[in-house]
């Protein structure tokens, strides 16, 4: 929803940046369901891939993952809510938080870029 409206709202030939959390693989129970976790925003993240699609979707152009970052969770709080076997195959599941910043474009009308106040109207 937030995405189709930042669409609605740009002119032909703008472009926006966004951060925000996502996930790649999908995260334990566990850790989905931990309190911790919906302050930093984990719980309700989405897939990468799921993501993007949502921003193609929308009718952004020229999309492109600006800054990709891993974020840890610490293993303290994994122990937490994990079993050791659980564990084990998280850590080796190649499953991750990141935290991405994408940059997309509204195509512009007839091909061409918003060149001053008229031309967009």
């Amino acid at each position: 929803a937030v995405i189709n409206e930042i669409y609605r709202v740009l002119k032909p030939g703008g472009h926006f940046s966004i951060s925000d959390i996502v996930l790649e693989g999908e995260l334990p129970t566990e850790i989905k369901e931990a309190a911790e976790m919906y302050a930093g925003c984990v719980a309700g993240a989405i897939q990468k891939q799921t993501y993007l699609n949502l921003i193609e979707a929308a009718g952004f152009k020229n999309i492109t993952v600006q800054k990709d970052k891993a974020i840890v969770i610490p293993g303290d709080i994994l122990k937490q809510y994990l079993s050791k076997e659980k564990l084990s195959a998280f850590k080796s599941s190649g499953t991750g938080i990141r935290s991405i910043t994408v940059y997309a474009e509204k195509p512009a009308e007839g091909g061409k870029a918003c060149c001053g106040p008229d031309c967009c109207n």
